[in-house]
């Protein structure tokens, strides 16, 4: 059984004028979410700023998050690392917290080989009890998880259950589906790619469009369960717009400005990440009034 089936939300982690985490606006974030229908809240992703967060602000924050959900809906923690020791120290900490599951991206910049990938991900999802998805996106990482390597973790390993797919590459997309015969939970880790990868067999999506329309991201996935077909494709091509705004700039840049601009004060991004450029911003602004989420 996934992890979860519908819209995750891939939730930003809220900060203050001077940088720390505002862990007031973080619970003002989950409660819209949940109140609006969010299947899941992956925590401590990308979106969530991972990256520069200290370990301590890191697993914070997490626990935080699974304290203030309380059991609603599933949280599923990203832990992943270039450094399979400190990946290893992140999920069994997060496990401890009580987490429904665990986000694994691949290794960034060591660029490792299939069997690299397939060793690292493997001594991380032994290391706890709890379901694993792997995070495919690279764009980012400058490695690409192989359909082949992937279905042979889910086979291997107990508790990898499924990847989140952001390669944006269809074509990899169907491979891994055919290749698995539905043993691998699949999740859209594009926005603009819901419908397609639901269509292929995908159980839902880990989202930044989530952050800003919980809703409608949820709706999009659940007439598509229900067999509306029609409406779940229309309300995909009614959010692309929004969608290549929300990543007209690296993300989350984007999203931050957008909940910003939605008076959600999701405050600044950390550097290397810089404010949204002033064309792009404007550009983001006509999306969310178009979309009816700004007016």
């Amino acid at each position: 059984m996934a992890v979860f089936k519908g819209a995750g939300v891939a939730i930003v982690t809220p900060m203050k004028a001077n940088g720390e985490v505002n862990y007031e606006k973080f619970a003002e974030l989950i409660e819209f979410q949940i109140a609006n229908k969010t299947d899941a809240i992956i925590v401590c992703g990308t979106t969530g700023e991972a990256s520069t967060l200290t370990h301590e602000e890191h697993l914070d924050a997490i626990r935080f998050c699974v304290e203030t959900v309380a059991g609603r809906i599933p949280v599923i923690a990203g832990t992943g690392s270039n450094c399979t020791e400190t990946a290893v120290y992140l999920s069994t900490e997060a496990e401890k917290y009580g987490v429904d599951g665990l986000l694994l991206v691949s290794p960034y910049y060591n660029k490792a080989t299939q069997n690299g990938l397939y060793a690292h991900f493997k001594t991380v999802a032994e290391s706890v009890k709890i379901p694993v998805i792997l995070y495919n996106v690279p764009s980012r990482t400058g490695c690409n998880i192989l359909p082949e390597t992937v279905v042979r973790l889910c086979k291997d390993v107990d508790n990898i259950v499924g990847v989140k797919e952001a390669s944006g590459n269809i074509s990899q997309i169907a491979h891994l589906a055919a290749i698995s015969h539905g043993y691998v939970d699949i999740y859209s880790g594009n926005d603009d790619q819901i419908v397609p990868i639901l269509a292929l067999g995908g159980v839902g999506v880990i989202s930044v469009l989530s952050n800003v329309a919980p809703e409608q991201t949820h709706e999009i996935c659940q007439k598509f369960f229900d067999g509306d077909i029609e409406g779940s494709r229309r309300m995909q091509l009614e959010a692309l717009d929004l969608c290549n705004a929300l990543f007209c700039e690296v993300n989350p840049i984007p999203v931050k400005k957008a909940l910003n601009l939605m008076g959600m004060e999701a405050g600044p991004l950390r550097m290397p990440l810089s404010e949204m450029e002033e064309a792009n911003a404007d550009r983001l602004k006509k999306a969310m009034t178009a979309y009816g989420i700004l007016k």
